[in-house]
Order: structure tokens, then C-alpha cells, then sequence
């Protein structure tokens, strides 16, 4: 699995993040930040904040009104939302769903497997970048910038 992630984190470097709050504290702002100071193009998606921005990007409604390709859905969303997100990401030509820790679904899996998308669950980005480039293990990750 290490090789798959950091194949991923290697090749693909534009991430539309789904469920980025506005909340500077909150874990996928840490992570967004963390990944664009390690040069992701990070693009937020949350219907709440339709319009606005967030870390310096335009924050989008879906997936489908971005204008630039995605390479990486990263999804900070329950569990039970995993499959609408992975149906977004087929109809994009996303390469990758990527569900953050603690986020499983079957069906997202398949759906995108068979659409010949990468699928990563129940790991976070941030966590995987510094392991695999940065040789860091910290205990709290998320909360570390």
C-alpha cells in the first residue's frame, strides 16, 4: 500500500478536497494548508462556503464546477457520503478517491475501481506525505502544520 500511496502523492499534485471548513483549526484546513505548502494545487469544496475562499483558493458547491482536472478527490465527509462523492469522481475523470481516516465504503470502491480510479481509504494525506517523503511519524499529526 506504501508503494500505491506514494506513486499517488508522487504523480498526481491537484487535489480537490471536499469538506474543507472554514475553520482554520479544523483538521482538513490543516491538512489543505499542509498540502499546498508542499506543492499541491488545493481546491476546496463545501456548499456552504460557495464562493468564498479558503487558504488563498475559490471554494466550489461539487466537483463538477471546477474547471481545472482533478487528479485526487480527498474526502473529509462521513462514511455515508463516500458514494456520491465517488459517482462525482468518475464523472470528472478524477484518477483518484482518496477517503480521509476513518472513511470506508464498499460501494465507493467499487464504483470507482471499475471505472479504473485509484482507491485509498481510512488515510490521511497529510499523515501519508510525511511518512513516505519526510520520514516524519508524529503522534498527532493532523494538529502538527
Amino acid at each position: 500500500m506504501n508503494d500505491k500511496i506514494k506513486e499517488i502523492l508522487s504523480k498526481y499534485k491537484t487535489i480537490a478536497m471536499v469538506g474543507v471548513s472554514k475553520d482554520d483549526k479544523k483538521p482538513s484546513t490543516i491538512v489543505m494548508k499542509y498540502m499546498q505548502k508542499y506543492g499541491f494545487k488545493v481546491i476546496p469544496v463545501n456548499p456552504s462556503a460557495k464562493g468564498q475562499k479558503i487558504l488563498g483558493e475559490e471554494v466550489f458547491e461539487k466537483l463538477e464546477d471546477i474547471k481545472t482536472p482533478i487528479d485526487i478527490v480527498d474526502v473529509f465527509r462521513p462514511s455515508a457520503e463516500a458514494n456520491k462523492y465517488a459517482e462525482e469522481s468518475v464523472k470528472i475523470g478524477a484518477k483518484v478517491l482518496w477517503l480521509q481516516l476513518g472513511i470506508r465504503s464498499i460501494d465507493a470502491k467499487e464504483l470507482v475501481e471499475s471505472n479504473n480510479i485509484e482507491y485509498i481509504e481510512n488515510r490521511c494525506t497529510k499523515m501519508e506525505y510525511q511518512k513516505l517523503f519526510l520520514n516524519i511519524n508524529p503522534a498527532f499529526p493532523v494538529l502538527q502544520s
